[in-house]
Order: structure tokens, then sequence, then C-alpha cells
């Protein structure tokens, strides 16, 4: 898949990760579309990164918003080639705290932003690459997600979070395997440590501690590196179906 000319939608895209791929692309002289609700934010990389950016506020778990921000997306830009999925949010509870019971609304938000907002946005953006004109590889589209290595070896006070990075990860194969037949490829990005704002909160000996173990590189990964990722699956049209650990060979402990 081209970058230069194309047209991706980018969730989260207003900061951390996706931020960083977003000027990934538009550098690359791709064009883009920021799903996001860190309003301030995005209008500020608009003025930025001027014509080849629109910034649509959008609540990934609703319908009709993700509907609104697509119909921008084509009127700006015509078309779409490119769905990439960052929006996300981790939320530190134990199922069993010592005010009890985690509450369930906890577990539900999490699973519908992270899980549930991945696919709406899959299935109402998908819709629109399936008439694209197909390139030489006969390819229309392509769709990168983001799930996490606590997709595989969550922490204790992570249930909801890996619950719902273990589901991109699992529909992966099938929605890969579903839009073959239009030329559409899907794939999954799982995450180690990232600077990420997600992290800014934890203290400095937390930090530390994290990164104590990453057996190499021994840091937390740069957004820019994600977003190196993110070119790298658009350019390898045999990339498909697949959930790639970026990770520095980390295991996560237990705790």
């Amino acid at each position: 898949m081209e970058i230069r000319g194309n047209t991706f939608i980018i969730t989260g895209g207003a900061s951390g990760l996706g931020e960083a791929t977003l000027r990934s692309l538009v550098e690359a002289g791709g064009k883009a579309a920021a799903f996001d609700v860190a309003d301030e934010k995005g209008e500020a990389l608009v003025r930025e990164l001027g014509e080849s950016v629109i910034y649509c506020h959008t609540d990934v778990t609703d319908e009709a918003s993700v509907q609104d921000g697509v119909q921008k997306t084509l009127d700006r830009f015509g078309a779409i080639h490119g769905v990439i999925n960052c929006a996300g949010i981790g939320i530190p509870a134990k199922v069993v705290g010592k005010k009890g019971p985690m509450p369930l609304d906890t577990f539900n938000k999490t699973i519908q932003v992270n899980l549930v907002g991945t696919f709406n946005v899959i299935r109402l953006a998908a819709v629109h690459m399936t008439g694209n004109t197909p390139n030489e590889e006969g390819e229309r589209g392509v769709i990168v997600n983001t799930a996490s290595v606590a997709a595989y070896e969550g922490q204790v006070g992570q249930v909801p979070y890996a619950a719902s990075k273990a589901g991109i990860v699992g529909m992966t194969l099938p929605l890969a395997r579903e839009f073959a037949g239009h030329g559409i490829r899907v794939l999954t990005i799982a995450p180690g440590l990232f600077e990420t704002p997600m992290f800014d909160a934890l203290p400095e000996k937390a930090k530390e501690s994290l990164q104590a173990q990453l057996p190499f590189p021994s840091r937390f990964g740069r957004p820019a590196e994600f977003a190196r990722m993110v070119g790298a699956i658009l350019a390898n049209p045999v990339l498909n179906g697949e959930t790639i650990r970026l990770d520095s060979a980390m295991r996560m402990q237990a705790r």
C-alpha cells in the first residue's frame, strides 16, 4: 500500500502512538483523519500540518459518531485506504480489591473503548474501502490494530485491559480471512512498554522497574518506532492476518 496520495483514519490520532503514526503518514505524503476526543490537541495538529489532515471529534464506541467521522473523511479526501486503530484506555483495578468486587462499569468501559471501539471503526470504514480501485497487487486497503503484550501476559490489575487486547488479537485472523476477497489486509501490533500518555503518571521508580524487564533495548519504545512498524506493514503486501509483538523481547512478569 502506497502512503503517498492515500488517505488513512487514525483513531487516537491526537496523542501518543496515534499522533506519531499520523505525523509519519503525512510526512510520507499521505492524508490523515485524526479520530479522537482531545479537541485542543487535534485542532492544533490541523493548524500545524495543514490541508493533509482533518480532525474529527469521535467517540469510537458510538456508531453515529464514527459514521460522522467517516463521512467527513470521505467528503474531504474522497476515499479511505487505511485504518490505524490506536484509541485505547487502561484502568488498573483488581477484580476483588479492598473495597470489594470491581465495578462492572470498569470492565465494560475498557472493553467498549478498546475492543468494541476498534471493531466499530473497522466495520464502518471497511465498507467504503471495498469500493476502492485495487492497486497492482489487487489491494484496496489495510487495517492495522493496536493490541498489547498484555494480551498474552497480563499482570495483576490488568484483567479488563488484557481481555480487551486479547480480543483484538483474536479477531485479527478472521477479519483478514473475511476481507481477503476484497483485497483488504488486517494486522495487529502488540506493543510492549512505550512512551505514551498512559505511562506519564507513573513514578520514576516504577518506570525504572519496568524498564529493567526489557532485555534489549532496555528502554521504553518510542512512538516513532511504532509508526515505523505501521509503515513497514503498509509497505509489505504479504503481511496479513498476523499480530506482531513490538516489545524488546519482553515477557511481562505477574506483577
